[in-house]
């Protein structure tokens, strides 16, 4: 798994769409240009709808993962 430290967590675990990436979105708001979010989620529905997230809104998706049934995600706010 990636282990660059975040400059912030979201924590998600036990929320269902469309809860996760709606807090997302206000968490990479908060962040500085450049800043690393981790993502922590439960919602099996977040493999389909960070990544989206992150093309739509031009943010990277540095790392993904699976650890039983918590998925994480590292996301890598956009510079502009």
């Amino acid at each position: 798994m990636f282990d660059t430290p975040p400059d912030d967590t979201l924590d998600a675990t036990g929320l269902f769409c469309p809860e996760p990436v709606m807090m997302l979105h206000n968490k990479v708001r908060d962040l500085p240009a450049g800043g690393l979010l981790k993502v922590i989620a439960t919602d099996p529905s977040t493999r389909r709808d960070i990544p989206k997230f992150c093309v739509f809104l031009g943010h990277e998706l540095v790392e993904q993962a699976q650890d039983a049934d918590t998925y994480l995600y590292w996301i890598r706010k956009k510079v502009d």
